[in-house]
């Protein structure tokens, strides 16, 4: 067998592709500006031509990138693939020292950085011995501007490099939930397969007749959505603002006739909790795509009342890019009658097996919980210069998911948590997620997260960490009563912590990481806190 046998399509001939086939159409639209495929092509040779003659960068260096959304961002992704170099962009909202860490763990060898960053180039800089260069988007004093070294370059053509089905191109950080953010290594091979995958099972049908529109950081999840429309022609449709403007997205999604998105269940719940999505035509949706987190049942049922049934949801952690399991808008529905399948977060993804596994490795029987595990083309090379997570991660060529979950008798599985969100009450495990579905049926609740903290008496007790809804006072909302009926005494919360809103993460995430530190900012870990009346 020789090497050719592993050569794979360079991820950058996607770009080259869409302009061929429609020159001329609307490839990328941010704000009031728009640039066609082919002027999109033309500008990321051009980074191309630059990255390599002007930096020096060969393939398998290593670009961090440290931006908000905008077009340059996106297509310093492609620039990257294109010279084979690896793609490291960074959640922008970050500290200075977070990314300077990001750029040591990476062994960046360039900084590619939104001149807002300026303190964010000065730690990369002084953390980092490799990185070489930085370049600036938008005018700064760290680096010369990037639009300026396009231009410098315009008309320049680059062959893709060549690549094997191994080669990285996309450093993709984990959060961090647990300790330092880790380098998920996505290749050109998988990173092919991952895009044919969601094009598949996600939104079928989808080509240069839809639009897509970005809803959140493009450093990550959006990311990947966003490279999966470029494969088929499908316009990208970039707000304009950095923040989220709910009531600008819909509009948005009406002047450009969107017919898809991917968002986290925080971001839909917004979305369709907002007055503007009954003022505007959204008819045009065909697919609104949920992952990052199970979406609660009660928001499950407001969405489908809301905008029918085009909700597709998908599990997948960065290190399986998304491509664990999926549930169809066919299986979504607003009925909890015998043949619902409430709480499921779907089947295994085309060409991706799972297993249900205990401590041991073994395959647990149908309705047993144990580790969701996976094994399948969509799955990682591995951590970068982590070898012990990696030991940790993979276990008989099975990647384990750090997820608990069961499947039942027709393949469907059921998220119940993390494993490191379960804690031990008395002797009993108690999974979070469960209580947290109880609590939102509360009419009064519009958001909660249920904790496991230390307990001097039963080791560890649940806080229910609760949001109460817009114009309600939690002093008149008497959950514990409530949810007496509904619940198993053992796993009732010892606490009721009502706060005006939720930390979340810059993915629009509720992070119990932040909750937690929260709670202890506040010394609400260990003490007893104010409760509704019982």
């Amino acid at each position: 067998m020789t090497s050719s046998s592993t050569r794979v399509m360079n991820l950058s001939h996607f770009l080259t592709q869409a302009a061929r086939r429609d020159p001329e159409g609307i490839g990328f639209v941010w704000g009031e500006r728009s640039w066609s495929w082919t002027q999109m092509e033309a500008r990321v040779d051009a980074m191309a031509a630059a990255l390599v003659s002007e930096f020096g960068v060969t393939k398998g260096d290593r670009i961090l990138v440290q931006s908000s959304n905008c077009n340059q961002m996106f297509e310093s992704m492609f620039a990257c693939f294109r010279v084979g170099a690896v793609w490291v962009p960074t959640n922008y909202r970050q500290t200075p020292e977070d990314v300077a860490y990001l750029a040591q763990a990476s062994g960046a060898r360039g900084m590619i950085c939104g001149a807002a960053f300026a303190d964010h180039a000065a730690a990369c800089r002084q953390a980092s011995p490799h990185i070489g260069f930085v370049i600036s988007i938008g005018g700064s004093s760290f680096g010369e501007d990037y639009d300026a070294i396009v231009a410098r370059h315009e008309g320049a053509k680059v062959r893709g490099a060549a690549v094997d089905r191994d080669d990285p191109c996309w450093f993709f950080f984990t959060s961090g939930t647990t300790g330092r953010p880790k380098a998920a290594v996505l290749t050109h091979g998988q990173m092919a397969f991952v895009i044919t995958n969601h094009l598949c099972d996600l939104m079928p049908g989808t080509g240069p007749h839809d639009a897509s529109i970005v809803v959140a950081p493009l450093s990550h999840g959006a990311g990947v959505h966003q490279l999966v429309q470029v494969a088929h022609g499908v316009k990208t449709i970039l707000p304009a603002s950095e923040k989220l403007e709910v009531g600008a997205v819909w509009s948005l999604i009406e002047k450009w006739r969107v017919t898809n998105l991917f968002t986290v269940p925080t971001i839909l719940k917004m979305l369709i909790e907002d007055p503007a999505v009954e003022k505007i035509d959204r008819s045009s949706l065909r697919y609104v795509i949920y992952a990052g987190a199970p979406m609660y049942r009660e928001d499950q049922k407001r969405a489908l009342a809301t905008l029918g049934p085009v909700l597709v949801q998908y599990f997948g952690l960065g290190e399986v890019t998304g491509n664990i399991t999926v549930l169809p808008p066919a299986f979504h529905t607003p009925d909890d009658g015998p043949h619902a399948r409430i709480g499921t977060c779907g089947f295994e993804r085309t060409g991706m097996q799972v297993e249900i596994q205990n401590d041991d490795g073994d395959e647990v029987a149908p309705g047993e919980t144990g580790e969701i595990c996976v094994v399948g083309p969509a799955v990682f090379a591995g951590y970068y210069d982590n070898p012990e997570a990696n030991a940790k991660s993979f276990r008989n060529g099975w990647f384990r998911t750090g997820d608990l979950g069961h499947m039942d008798q027709n393949g469907f599985v059921y998220i119940t948590g993390r494993a490191s969100d379960m804690y031990i009450s008395g002797g009993s495990n108690i999974y979070p997620r469960e209580i947290e579905e109880k609590i939102l049926q509360h009419p009064a609740i519009s958001e909660v997260a249920v904790l496991g903290v230390p307990d001097p008496v039963w080791g560890e007790v649940g806080v229910a960490v609760c949001v109460a809804r817009e114009g309600l006072a939690a002093a008149d909302i008497d959950v514990r009563s409530w949810l007496e009926a509904k619940i198993a005494r053992y796993k009732m919360p010892k606490r009721f912590v009502f706060w005006p809103e939720m930390p979340k993460s810059a993915y629009g995430k509720i992070a119990k990481k932040l909750i937690r530190e929260e709670l202890e900012r506040r010394g609400e870990l260990g003490e007893r806190t104010q409760e509704p009346a019982a």
